[in-house]
């Protein structure tokens, strides 16, 4: 159906130009699905725009041929491409918040699709979007018609981006991280949906993700492009079964795997050294394999102590609007009578899914939401007797690294005036020079340079990003730090370097974390012990392995049978 020939494209920077897709060339037969797969920058979604269409060409310089059923779309004109885009080749786009406009609602924007293309009437279309809403198995699909896309959860966005990419038949379907940051249940059924659509309407499928775990549930073919380039090809059994190009063993080994304990993770730079020819995944993993009997020891010694924090019977409720006359008399139990004690140096590990109440209880116990009730006691000070002036100094020692690196920076500062800012107003050292100072050495700590002090956030990526962030909450010398999905959204190679860098803070600096999570394979690797949270209350609590291997609870069942791969 789909032929791909020696297809490149390069981006105008000034008088020069810099190459996206380098000369890359494959095929797409019918009912097939090619899974692309590759880190940030690696070319996946350049490629995908290209064969759309969809780059701006004044800034893009494109070479190579796209044929579709023999007809080259590198020569069509816009009016003939948008016949195609849709009708022929439609598209799932990687952030359904940003690909959705924000001031229509999710029914007026599918309508208004089926009815450029299609010429449908009104109610033709209205009915044929209620009719793809049910297929893609949206609840209440006459309710998301007219819900706007802030109105509803990540998952079921991404279900009426799909149902907008189904809208017209189109014969091949490109997925560009169409399960990214999504929670392990809802990827999960993403991709069952996926399967069935595309069986049901006989359709190609391109899907293209970072992680090889989600590709081997999906794929019967896979391309592993890097800087570029596909550096290896293969059927996804033979890719699993026999990686051959050092860079896909790299990113096969850099995902947490739950039946092991590991120290660190591997990181692809361990494969792509000139001088390890010879390493394997295998022998990396046995060489940052954790003994037993360390990890026995650690948990003497962790538990033998006295708690740093202990949270009693909290519970965080939010009234909504009721009846006619807006009585707050119903309440969302957004964390319900939770009680849990955090020990000195260790990782508690807190697993659930999108609105099972974690931010809320991670927030509560910095009071940035103030609790309804219960008790919050951090070295024998309890929290929630404090004053605005004693709780500003107590944060000294409590600091949170946030979910979305980007919006918790502010664009308008560079990174070193942000990392500054804190210093600054808890009167840190005694002078700026001596503060830009101890700032330049946080940003070495986390693997930073210091000429990235002057530069503003923009203009790094995710995991750099992420790196600033957890800079900022090292920067007031804490005990404690909570970490609020700050590995979700990530590459699984950068997750791995995140990861490993959490820990190795943890080691030098004495740190007591709570690491947030909805994927409870990353939190198996980094957590001494975990807690599983449902619907705002606590629903299991154990050692890892215990969890993992014997879980009592149906909830946590369901989660573990949902780690891809």
């Amino acid at each position: 159906m789909l032929k791909v020939n020696d297809l490149s494209v390069s981006f105008k920077n000034g008088k020069s130009q810099f190459k996206a897709v380098k000369g890359i060339s494959f095929t797409l037969d019918k009912g097939e699905t090619i899974g692309i797969v590759g880190e940030s920058g690696s070319g996946k979604s350049v490629t995908s725009l290209a064969l759309m269409r969809l780059l701006n060409e004044t800034q893009a310089v494109i070479n190579g041929s796209v044929l579709l059923n023999d007809v080259c779309l590198c020569k069509l004109t816009e009016d003939e491409m948008q016949h195609v885009r849709g009708n022929q080749v439609a598209m799932i786009f990687q952030e359904p918040m940003t690909s959705l406009n924000p001031v229509l609602t999710c029914g007026f924007q599918l309508t208004e699709a089926i009815r450029l293309h299609l010429g449908l009437n009104s109610a033709e279309a209205k009915q044929k979007t209620i009719d793809l809403f049910k297929e893609v198995q949206l609840p209440r699909p006459e309710a998301i018609f007219n819900s706007y896309p802030h109105q509803i959860s990540g998952g079921q966005k991404q279900r009426v981006m799909i149902a907008m990419a189904l809208a017209c038949n189109p014969e091949i379907l490109i997925a560009d991280e169409p399960t990214t940051a999504l929670d392990v249940t809802v990827q999960k059924t993403i991709i069952e949906l996926l399967h069935k659509l595309k069986a049901e309407r006989h359709m190609s499928l391109i899907f293209i993700s970072h992680d090889l775990g989600v590709i081997k549930e999906i794929a019967d073919r896979v391309l592993v492009m890097y800087k570029g380039e596909i550096v290896e090809e293969a059927a996804v059994k033979d890719l699993f079964a026999n990686p051959r190009h050092p860079y896909t063993k790299g990113l096969l080994a850099c995902r947490p795997s739950p039946q092991q304990h590991l120290k660190k993770l591997p990181v692809v730079a361990d494969f792509l050294d000139a001088d390890k020819p010879a390493v394997t995944i295998e022998s990396i993993r046995k060489l940052y394999h954790y003994p037993d009997v360390e990890i026995a020891e650690r948990k003497r010694k962790l538990y033998e102590q006295q708690p740093l924090l202990k949270a009693e019977k909290l519970s965080t409720w939010f009234p909504t609007d009721a009846g006619f006359f807006k009585r707050k008399d119903h309440v969302v139990k957004a964390v319900n009578n939770v009680s849990f004690d955090v020990y000195p140096g260790e990782t508690l590990g807190l697993v659930g899914e999108s609105g099972c109440g974690k931010t809320t209880l991670g927030r509560s116990i910095l009071r940035l939401i103030e609790p309804t009730s219960g008790k919050i006691t951090f070295g024998g000070t309890d929290l929630r007797e404090l004053n605005k002036n004693e709780l500003r100094q107590i944060r000294k020692d409590i600091q949170i690294i946030f979910q979305d690196p980007y919006s918790s920076l502010n664009p308008k500062l560079t990174v070193g005036q942000s990392l500054m800012e804190p210093l600054q107003v808890h009167q840190f050292y005694s002078n700026d020079t001596i503060r830009k100072r101890k700032v330049i050495e946080l940003l070495e700590r986390v693997n930073l340079q210091p000429a990235h002090f002057n530069r503003y956030p923009h203009e790094f990526s995710g995991g750099q990003r992420q790196r600033i962030v957890i800079a900022r909450a090292l920067a007031l010398q804490p005990k404690f730090i909570i970490c609020d999905e700050s590995v979700s959204a990530l590459d699984v190679s950068v997750q791995a370097q995140v990861l490993n860098l959490i820990r190795e803070l943890q080691e030098e600096l004495k740190l007591t974390y709570i690491f947030i999570s909805h994927d409870l394979a990353v939190i198996k690797h980094i957590s001494d012990r975990m807690m599983v949270m449902n619907k705002g209350e606590i629903v299991e609590t154990g050692y890892p392995d215990d969890i993992y291997y014997r879980p009592k609870e149906e909830y946590t069942k369901r989660l573990i049978a949902s780690i891809p791969g």
